[in-house]
């Protein structure tokens, strides 16, 4: 039985970037559904696991984690002799670092704002401000815009390898590719490359399964 426990939720996007990278180091692991809409994330045993109530939570034999990325970090050193190289050692890894950065401080706040707007409030039966749709995808263009760039310079973000950098963004490229903010995509030549590639990765078509099963 796997050590390795996940308590997360398929529709979680940091649930869903934990178990990405999970299927890249080729790990096994078990899931332990958090239902959020009987608040389970906000209640005994889950926040005991993490105090803030947020998924998701890790647990690798008595380590406790909790923050995406933060597990991913582990993960990737800690296993860096299974499956996917996903992290990397000195000048390679600061400039992987860097962009780690821009994905948590530049593209995840107006990406999740877009998500939340195009996508959940509709799921739950909620009305989408349009106006604030408006204003992030603009926000998002001028990122799209830097990324472009580097990826002109490099086949991924961090570098000419698929790392945790791109690993990250992979949850809410999904999702908006579902939206019209899919042309904020697929209008620039290599970030529209760049999503291609790495949402056809073998280990993300495994969690696109895991959801289509839920």
């Amino acid at each position: 039985m796997a050590t390795m426990k996940v308590h997360g939720a398929m529709f979680s996007t940091a649930s869903q970037r934990v178990f990405a990278c999970l299927y890249e180091k080729q790990l096994e692991f078990e899931l332990v559904p958090v239902d959020m809409s009987t608040g389970g994330h906000k209640k005994e045993p889950f926040i005991s696991l993490n105090p803030f109530g947020q998924l998701p939570a890790f647990e690798d034999g008595d380590l406790k984690l909790f923050e995406s990325r933060a597990i991913n970090l582990y993960i990737a050193h800690a296993y860096a002799d299974k499956g996917t190289q996903l992290v990397y050692d000195g000048k390679k890894m600061a400039t992987v670092s860097v962009w780690m950065e821009v994905e948590g401080h530049q593209f995840d706040p107006v990406a999740s704002k877009l998500g939340w707007e195009l996508v959940f409030k509709p799921m739950f039966g909620m009305t989408t401000d349009m106006a604030v749709v408006e204003e992030k995808e603009a926000k998002l263009g001028q990122v799209l815009d830097i990324y472009e760039v580097r990826l002109g310079q490099s086949k991924y973000l961090g570098g000419d390898d698929f790392t945790l950098v791109d690993l990250h963004h992979l949850p809410y490229i999904q999702l908006l590719m579902g939206t019209q903010v899919k042309k904020l995509f697929d209008s620039r030549p290599h970030v529209s490359a760049w999503c291609s590639d790495i949402l056809a990765r073998p280990a993300w078509l495994k969690v696109v399964a895991m959801q289509a099963k839920n």
